[in-house]
Parts: structure tokens; C-alpha cells; sequence
């Protein structure tokens, strides 16, 4: 190690001591250095500090080239200093010359950008005090951009698989672009997602929470338009499954947001997702959003399963916290063009650009794609941002910023669409690196916006249209066109299917809804805004009956069955001062015991000398 010697007080001073003494006459030769030229340590860092003060300065700029003076002014403008990756992602070029002082290019750069203790490859800065002389003409770099297209292309090119031997070029397909606006059907998705619920038909794992593949099936064929990718589509046995998106997100959300609760097998509605359904759904999209953005309860990584080692051990434990991802995510969203489309690869580069960071993993050696011994991302150029960050960026985009309907999408099958990965140790049998490969455009649209917090207001439009419905005094109901697939799940909810369009309100259907928290004025609400008619006095005193039987039982709570050995046990026990503030008779052997309070009877119990035996 280099000593720095004690009267070496400027910072510039410093750096140029990490040096070796070779590179030291490198520089002294290429500034020009009047002969005899120093040959000792000391007198050329003199002699180099020298040159790097009053007017010299300004001229070894001027040689410097439109790159070089970028990454300077990074460096210098730029609280984190001079980042390569970042560097690169904004600009599209690197600067010559980080490969030692002799390289190509090299200098005069080198005489700005200096390494920390002399060592090629740890982050580059620039000395205090010299940066303190550069402040003086050295402009601030330009703010990282982010290009958005009016107009959607009608296709892409994709890049085929496969070796190019050098000196060719690569070939490439044209594939149609499929568009989604997912501002409307986000509005529908979400009431139609609940209606299943409500139903009791979205079952969960108590232990996972992921919906059951019935349930998820189930709400796909609830959603508007279908989900992104068509169950009819059948792999080969040993390709890859790309599956549901938005039909698998829905549960996430909805538990994310307490709108929905588990209850035994199933999620049931809680007080909050009951609200939701006569709530305006922007409203509702906002908060879970905001909600999601907040919680931990499923890592979108983990949806990227050809990578495998995430969900055990320590490729579990290495992985970084999803609070730490999604605000950034959600901050660069807030960067996008409002109705104009982004590039999937473009929102990519930026945020890299724009120092949008954040972390996958802080050991990339516990992740793999087939063998864990063989095929670890932890090799050089096997765990880049594309590979890692950017499948987690096409998850969140794709199957929940899209699914809530923050931003439409225009996207290819993901067979072929990345050929990114291809050169990964065991990705030879992939056709994809994650089924969110297929996105190639997004675009932030005015539910985004709102969700986002970057307006104040939603308004959603005219196309949120309504099915009329004549509703007639024998409780039939009538529709005058298609239903949309929440209006059938809302008149499922409260009646039975007669015909094609024909519905008739039933009264077990309609207290079962009353009973899972729904209330005729919610049912009236649906009724009167699609009947241009007043609701018949029939429908009406059907309604105000069942009401008033719906109210006529309530829930309190479970209770304990006892039964005593005799009736003298019972009265005993029934007409002590503390029990009977703790049970009731129930027949002449019989006492029931509330469940909370079943600790404090079994001690009062065995105070008089009685004990449980179970049945």
C-alpha cells in the first residue's frame, strides 16, 4: 500500500498518491510537463496538481469528448457520484477510459475521475477540492427522460431464438399486438370478483391463501373480456404453463385490502367488501392499490417461478422485503405519460436511469433455474437487473397494476417474446423466463392517475352503461339485453334463473344475502337504476317482509351444550350466585355456556366440586 505523505493535504492530492508511480508518468507525459520531468512520487503529484489548477483545467475539459463531460458532470452534479449501470441505462454509451490509465481514451478523463484507493472497478469520484474548481463551468447533467407514443404500433418485432454467428444479424418475426384497456373492466372486474365471494365461491388454503384452481377458474370466467391468457390454450405436457394473471390476482387483492376474510374453507365478504359493492369502484381500486403498495403479503416474485430456490432456506431468507420494491415501483409509475404508451423496455431503462433502485435478492447464489449446483444466478452476468428486476417489474405491471386498472396493455404470447435469458446456465427447456414476458406496452390511464394520487378527481365516463330491467309484480325480473357479469352475480345473489334474461326473487335466496350482510337497499338501489319504473308494492312488501324475518334471529355467538348427570346438578349449578351469571337451563339436564365464557364456568364449576368430562 501506497504511504501518502503527511504535507499531501489536498484531496486531489490523496487520489493521485493511490496511484502507482507508472501511471503517475503516464499522466505527466500526456499533460506536457516541461523536461526534466519529476520521476519522484511527490513532484509529479506536484507537477499534475499543478496542471489541474486555474486555466489548464478548463482546456483539459474542453479535450474531454460529449461522453466523457456527461459522466464528469454525473459525478460531480449528482449525490450518488458516477453509477456505470446508471450511467449506461440513461445515456445508452459509457466513457472510455475506467480500464486502467494506459487504455485507449483513458485520459484525459483520468485526471478527473478517480478510484478509491487506486482500484480499477469501485466507484469512481471526483476529489473534493477539485470538484469544488469544476463547480465553476462544469454544467448539470440533463434529468433522465422517459418516451412515451401516442399512437399503439400494430405489431413488434420478435427476435428469434437461437446462435448468431458473429458477423451476422439477428432475425426477427413480426407478431400482432394484443390491446386491453383495463380501465373499464378493472370497474367490473372488482364487483364481479366480490359477487363470487359473497357467494361462497372463491375457496382459499388456510395456510397460503391462495385461491383453490376451482375458484380461480370460477373468476375468470367472471372477468370482462376473459383473462389475459385463454385456459383453451392448451401446452404440450412439457412446456410451460403460463396460467391465470388477473383471475389469480383478485384474491390477493381483495384479502390485501380486507375487503374479504377467510371463514372456515372459503373467503367470505367482510364489513368493509359489503360497503364496496354500492362504493363507487374507483374508490375501492384506489385503496387497494394503496393497500397493496403497503403489504406483505405475497412476494410478486415468487410468481416468476422458473427461478427457482425463493421459497426455502436461504434463497428465502436472502431475498429483500416487497416494502422495500413496490413505493419504488409506484414512484416511477408516477413519472409516466398520462395517456400515451410506454414501452415496457423503455419504463425499464428509466428507472434505472432515473435511480429508481431496489433490490431482489442480497444473494443471487441461492436462486437457479434447474440444478442448484450447476445452474446458480450468482455467475457473473447471470443476475442484472433485466434478469431480476425486470421480471419483477413485468409481475407488478402485469397482474396487479393492471388487474386494479391503473394501465392498459398491449402485449405478445410470452413464447419468444424475451430472448434475454437464453444465454443462462439451465434455461435451455425454457420457452420464457416468467409468463409476464408477453407485456411490451402499458399506458397510465386517468384511473391510474387517481390511483396514484396524481389527480384529485375521477370521472368514469359513459361506459360504465347499465342492463334495463323491468321488474314486474310477481317478482319476476326481466332483462332487456346482456348482462354484464356483475349485474348476473347481484341478481343471482337475491334470485333463481328461470329463463334466458328472466329472473324471479326468491325469499331463502334473499334472507341468505341478508343474512351475509347485504340489505334491501342495496337490492332496491340496483333495481330502481335500471327500471325506469317505481319498484311494484309487491316487490316492495316482499322486500319489507323479509327484512323484518331477517332481523328477527340474531347471531350472539357460539355456546357450550352441557349435560348435567341429573336435574338436581343442574338447578344446583343453574341457581349458584356466580354460574348463573354464566349459563342458562336448557330443558330439565341441559345448561348452555357461551364460549367466552366457558374458562371462568369450568373454574366456578370446580369450585363446587363438578368437573367436564368431554363426550
Amino acid at each position: 500500500m501506497v504511504r501518502i505523505a503527511d504535507d499531501w493535504t489536498s484531496t486531489l492530492a490523496k487520489a493521485l498518491a493511490a496511484l502507482n508511480n507508472r501511471d503517475l508518468t503516464v499522466m505527466v507525459n500526456w499533460l506536457s510537463v516541461p523536461k526534466p520531468r519529476p520521476t519522484r512520487k511527490a513532484d509529479m503529484i506536484a507537477a499534475i496538481e499543478t496542471r489541474l489548477g486555474g486555466a489548464s483545467l478548463r482546456r483539459l475539459w474542453d479535450e474531454l469528448d460529449e461522453i466523457q463531460r456527461l459522466a464528469v458532470g454525473e459525478a460531480l452534479h449528482d449525490a450518488e457520484g458516477f453509477e456505470g449501470k446508471r450511467f449506461e441505462a440513461k445515456y445508452d454509451a459509457f466513457p472510455a477510459g475506467f480500464d486502467g490509465i494506459g487504455a485507449p481514451g483513458a485520459l484525459p478523463l483520468r485526471l478527473f475521475l478517480h478510484f478509491r484507493g487506486g482500484h480499477v472497478g469501485s466507484a469512481p469520484f471526483i476529489p473534493p477540492d477539485l470538484a469544488e474548481r469544476l463547480r465553476a463551468f462544469v454544467p448539470a447533467p440533463p434529468e433522465a427522460t422517459l418516451a412515451g407514443e401516442d399512437e399503439l404500433p400494430e405489431a413488434v418485432d420478435r427476435r428469434r431464438r437461437g446462435y448468431v454467428p458473429k458477423g451476422e444479424e439477428p432475425t426477427f418475426d413480426r407478431v400482432a399486438l394484443v390491446r386491453r384497456d383495463m380501465e373499464r373492466a378493472a370497474q367490473r372486474d372488482l364487483v364481479a370478483a366480490l359477487r363470487l365471494i359473497d357467494l361462497g365461491r372463491v375457496a382459499v388454503s388456510a395456510k397460503t391463501r391462495r385461491a383453490s384452481a376451482a375458484a380461480t377458474e370460477a373468476i375468470a370466467g367472471e372477468l370482462d373480456g376473459g383473462d389475459f391468457f385463454s385456459p383453451a390454450e392448451k401446452p404440450e405436457r412439457w412446456e410451460q404453463v403460463v396460467g391465470p394473471i388477473r383471475a389469480h390476482a383478485w384474491p390477493w387483492l381483495v384479502q390485501a385490502g380486507k375487503l374479504a376474510e377467510l371463514r372456515g374453507s372459503k373467503l367470505a365478504l367482510t364489513k368493509k367488501g359489503h360497503a364496496a359493492l354500492g362504493a363507487p369502484a374507483a374508490e375501492t381500486l384506489r385503496h387497494l392499490w394503496q393497500r397493496w403498495i403497503r403489504n406483505d403479503l405475497l412476494d410478486e416474485f415468487s410468481r416468476v417461478d422458473a427461478i427457482k430456490g425463493q421459497s426455502r432456506g436461504k434463497g428465502k431468507r436472502a431475498l429483500t422485503a416487497v416494502s422495500t420494491r413496490r413505493p419504488v415501483v409506484a414512484e416511477a409509475l408516477e413519472q409516466c405519460p398520462l395517456g400515451r404508451w410506454v414501452r415496457f423496455d423503455e419504463f425499464s431503462r428509466f428507472m434505472q436511469a432515473a435511480s429508481f433502485d431496489f433490490g431482489i435478492t442480497r444473494d443471487p447464489w441461492k436462486l437457479y433455474l434447474f440444478d442448484s449446483h450447476y445452474d446458480s444466478l450468482g455467475y457473473d452476468g447471470c443476475h442484472g437487473w433485466d434478469v431480476l428486476q425486470g421480471r419483477y417489474l413485468l409481475c407488478v405491471l402485469f397482474e396487479y397494476a393492471a388487474t386494479l386498472g391503473l394501465i392498459d396493455v398491449a402485449y405478445i404470447h410470452p413464447k419468444g417474446a424475451r430472448v434475454d435469458f437464453t444465454g443462462l446456465p439451465g434455461s435451455d427447456e425454457l420457452a420464457w423466463l416468467s409468463r409476464y414476458d408477453w407485456l411490451q406496452y402499458f399506458r397510465l390511464n386517468a384511473l391510474g392517475a387517481y390511483c396514484l394520487g396524481l389527480a384529485d378527481t375521477y370521472e368514469p365516463g359513459a361506459f360504465l352503461e347499465r342492463t334495463s330491467l323491468t321488474v314486474f309484480p310477481d317478482l319476476r325480473v326481466c332483462a332487456g339485453g346482456a348482462l354484464s357479469a356483475d349485474e348476473r352475480l347481484m341478481l343471482e345473489t337475491f334470485a333463481e334463473a328461470e329463463a334466458e334474461g328472466v329472473w324471479r326473487l326468491a325469499r331463502d335466496r334473499t334472507l341468505a344475502a341478508f343474512e351475509s350482510g347485504h340489505d334491501g337497499d342495496g337490492l332496491r338501489a340496483f333495481l330502481a337504476a335500471r327500471d325506469e319504473q317505481p319498484l311494484p308494492e309487491r316487490v316492495e312488501g316482499f322486500l319489507r317482509n323479509v327484512e323484518r324475518g331477517a332481523d328477527a334471529l340474531k347471531a350472539r355467538g357460539t355456546a357450550l351444550l352441557i349435560e348435567c348427570a341429573d336435574e338436581d346438578t343442574a338447578a344446583r349449578i343453574a341457581g349458584d350466585e356466580r354460574l348463573a351469571k354464566l349459563c342458562l337451563r336448557a330443558g330439565k339436564k341441559h345448561l348452555v355456556v357461551q364460549t367466552r365464557a366457558e374458562a371462568a364456568f369450568r373454574k366456578a364449576v370446580r369450585d363446587l366440586g363438578f368437573g367436564i368430562r368431554s363426550a
